[in-house]
């Protein structure tokens, strides 16, 4: 697709980042078969291929309005269209470059203003596990929507206290510890029971993701420079093979730290380092179950016999942002899980999307409706996925428990 940049992003970085991207474009549409918000709302201007549109016309000169910035807005970020796409669109980063320049352009009601304010300061805030407490201890008389993203109090059990020849970096994340601690810690003690010690960096924090997607881009840098400067000192020591992520939504973003800060003469390299480094733990699930089988014998004939039937929810970070599909259900299966994903539509968004559920329910709800319908034909004892709110959402639209998978293998080792 071809673009003439306006004078005002003639000699712009993201005119021309945007530029490039747009000159894959070919318009062929693909990509609406399998955009979560065209299939709820039906607009040619909700799906990829419209908002594309919408975008080159802001690169080319056209003033941006409220409604093209709804437009934007109402993107999930999946990625699915990635996915999909045969001309290898890098629609993500176009998107974020798309919504910096309308979001200069357009303001905000205050009101919206505000919530995207109270969501970019406080998820990452020290004061976000505090208030979570205190939600937790008012849970029953909250309002049902504000109880939705309460999770009730849940018990963390022991951190593992052995050592192991092989380390890997764990990132606890800004939400994880205080709506779901216990996948941090069975994340250790799964990965000590096959032989793997997690190190905790404590000045490490938010992945970056939250404000970055909230177009707090600077924020959003300066958080994931900071987890780099606390993570870079144990990588050049050589103590740790790799950086695992157990929530596949921070995965992806520390994965784009290279990309992200290219242009940072003093980060690029480190940031190349850290997401070369950067594994996903169904990537470790090879080597898990290695060292479990060796561990524990009867294993798969206890996990065939016991165990509970699963069905998984592979989060749109895992499966289109990091481009990691099958390897879950494959060794757990290998374990003797009786696993399985939704035979129709496992490729689309659950709705919650980082802060989306907050900021655009409507449509959040409706797509973790119909995930939660294709879940449940498969009638399993748990509704297993990889990231913390994938799991959130979908444990407030149903009865059956929510959970990362990790726990669940945690579980079946005791």
């Amino acid at each position: 697709m071809q673009t003439q940049l306006s004078p005002e992003y003639q000699n712009s970085r993201d005119g021309r980042a945007a530029e490039a991207i747009l000159r894959k474009c070919v318009h062929c549409g693909f990509c609406t078969a399998t955009c979560p918000s065209y299939q709820i709302l039906g607009d040619e201007l909700d799906s990829p291929r419209g908002r594309i549109y919408l975008l080159k016309q802001v690169l080319e000169g056209v003033e941006p309005t409220r409604k093209t910035q709804l437009h934007l807005d109402r993107c999930l970020t999946c990625r699915n269209c990635e996915t999909t796409c045969p001309s290898g669109v890098d629609y993500g980063h176009l998107i974020d470059i798309g919504r910096k320049l309308v979001d200069a352009k357009v303001p905000r009601p205050a009101g919206e203003s505000a919530m995207r304010w109270a969501l970019k300061e406080g998820i990452p805030s020290p004061l976000f596990g505090p208030a979570m407490k205190v939600g937790q201890l008012v849970r029953p008389l909250l309002p049902v929507g504000l109880k939705a993203k309460v999770p009730a109090p849940q018990d963390a059990g022991q951190w593992p206290t052995r050592t192991h020849a092989r380390k890997v970096l764990l990132l606890v994340g800004c939400v994880q510890p205080s709506m779901a601690p216990n996948i941090n810690s069975s994340t250790a003690r799964v990965l000590d029971a096959a032989g793997i010690q997690c190190l905790i960096a404590p000045k490490a924090g938010c992945c970056g993701a939250v404000k970055f997607h909230l177009n707090d881009q600077e924020g959003g840098l300066a958080q994931m420079r900071a987890n780099i400067d606390a993570w870079l000192p144990l990588v050049e020591s050589g103590q740790v093979d790799a950086i695992v992520m157990n929530a596949s939504g921070c995965g992806v973003t520390v994965r784009e730290y290279g990309h992200m800060l290219q242009d940072d003469s003093v980060y690029a390299d480190k940031a190349r380092r850290i997401s070369e480094l950067t594994r996903d733990l169904s990537e470790l699930l090879p080597t898990i179950a290695d060292g479990l089988l060796a561990t524990y014998p009867g294993l798969q004939a206890k996990l065939k016999a016991n165990a509970p039937t699963l069905a998984f929810h592979p989060p749109c970070s895992l499966q289109h942002g990091q481009k990691l599909k099958g390897g879950v259900e494959q060794h757990l299966g290998a374990l003797g899980f009786s696993i399985r994903t939704a035979t129709n539509e496992s490729h689309l968004c659950c709705g919650s999307a980082g802060t989306y559920s907050v900021l655009q329910p409507e449509v959040a709800y409706q797509l973790r409706d119909r995930k939660l319908g294709h879940l449940a034909e498969i009638q399993a004892d748990v509704i297993v996925s990889a990231n913390i709110g994938c799991i959130t959402h979908l444990q407030s639209g149903t009865s059956t428990p929510v959970q990362h998978w990790v726990e669940v293998l945690d579980r079946a080792l005791r």
